[in-house]
């Protein structure tokens, strides 16, 4: 096999990988208000400026060496007010999310055991069993989550093929463009763009790429692309065949029992024609939650251990595993189905650190770097459009919690 062709499929594999995870699960109750038409076009204006945000960064990122952190691009260019308030941000995303996926995952171990046990068992203990042992393989080695992920990996895309296949074929034309209902409305939207910038988060990743493949701009530009459109594609696809199998109208019913994955998977059971797409769509969905958790987890475990200056003994791994996991997993057990609002929540901080700050750090590295290996496609007025879409998604998060703007129920 080429060579190129090779490292080009492993950095795309990277980006759609770390893009793709338990967030994609939130889109179709987030958007039921706005439905498949205007679901689609948010899709599209997502993508455009959360691709256009990682090639500022490889842009900026080429101007240092190989293996240089985003944390040292923003401290360099923006000074380290910046540095510590995007480091903040970061952690904030990362522990915001842990307690969504402490919420999902229990979610949808509950739904599943409920046929079998004949009785719903506790939330509270779905999502500790849930929560700690995932974070076991977190406290035994970085290694032993390596390994581990790249099995769930795998079968989350086996799943997924599997479910959406399965849900396709019971899609309902009638359903999916909501004939009688009228289709979505555009108001909508506003409360749903910090959720799709959660989706197409994966910007951590671009400093790796460099990392790994040096300063080969049409390479990593080629990766970028290319990982991007495999997770467009893949959130394309599972909003139809969600729309197109739950009428608009019971996602009310969705959202009205707490919003959560369980929720969203009982609603397409009750709707489909075969038990085995269900476990399916049950198996991809904890998969998708328990891969999210492992890279959300190892990356704070790996923050809080430097922040800290907890060593890498037991002792010290400990210490570690507590400081990360002990609020997400309470926050879990207190407020149990928070999925989806932690999940906007999370879009709030990540518009500032994958949006706005790579508008800046361009604006910086153009003013600072007369010569540049790579330009980023828009000139200027990318970088203030940037800094606009990042602005203009946290004012609307603000606004969709204080209830100024309209939620779907």
């Amino acid at each position: 096999m080429n060579k190129s062709f090779t490292t080009v499929l492993g950095g795309s594999m990277l980006v759609a990988g770390t893009a793709i995870g338990a967030g994609m699960l939130g889109l179709p109750m987030i958007s039921a208000g706005m439905w498949i038409y205007w679901s689609t076009a948010l899709l599209l204006v997502s993508w455009f400026f959360m691709y256009r945000a990682s090639q500022a960064l490889l842009e900026v990122n080429l101007h240092y060496q190989p293996g240089d952190s985003f944390h040292t691009l923003v401290k360099d260019l923006l000074g380290s007010g910046w540095s510590t308030a995007n480091g903040l941000a970061v952690a904030f995303v990362l522990y915001i999310l842990l307690y969504a996926y402490v919420s999902g995952g229990g979610s949808v171990i509950q739904q599943s055991l409920t046929p079998m046990l004949g009785a719903e068992p506790p939330r509270m203990l779905t999502s500790l069993v849930f929560s700690l042992g995932l974070a076991a393989f977190i406290w035994y080695s970085s290694r032993a989550v390596d390994r581990f992920s790249i099995v769930l990996m795998g079968g989350m895309a086996i799943t997924f093929l599997l479910s959406i296949g399965g849900m396709m074929g019971n899609l309902r034309l009638s359903t999916l463009l909501d004939s009688t209902g009228g289709g979505g409305e555009v108001i909508f939207i506003w409360g749903a763009v910090s959720t799709y910038v959660t989706s197409f988060c994966f910007h951590a990743s671009v400093p790796s790429l460099v990392k790994y493949m040096g300063h080969d701009a049409k390479t990593i530009n080629t990766c970028l692309r290319c990982g991007t459109v495999i997770a467009l594609v893949c959130y394309l696809l599972w909003i139809v065949a969600a729309d197109g199998l739950i009428p608009r109208e019971q996602f009310k019913d969705v959202i009205a029992a707490g919003g959560n994955v369980g929720n969203l998977v009982a609603a397409a059971g009750s709707n489909l024609n075969s038990s085995l797409i269900l476990r399916m769509l049950e198996a991809f969905s904890f998969l998708a939650v328990a891969t999210s958790f492992l890279g959300a987890g190892l990356g704070l475990f790996d923050y809080i251990a430097d922040l800290c200056k907890f060593d890498d003994s037991r002792a010290g791994r400990s210490k570690t595993l507590l400081v990360t996991f002990a609020p997400p997993i309470i926050c879990g057990l207190i407020w149990p189905d928070g999925f989806l609002l932690a999940i906007g929540w999370a879009g709030l901080a990540a518009a500032f650190w994958s949006v706005i700050v790579p508008g800046l750090l361009l604006r910086a590295a153009r003013r600072r770097f007369k010569n540049h290996a790579y330009l980023t496609p828009g000139g200027d007025m990318l970088i203030y459009l940037l800094i606009a879409y990042g602005v203009m998604v946290a004012v609307c998060h603000t606004l969709f919690v204080f209830n100024w703007l309209p939620m779907y129920k």
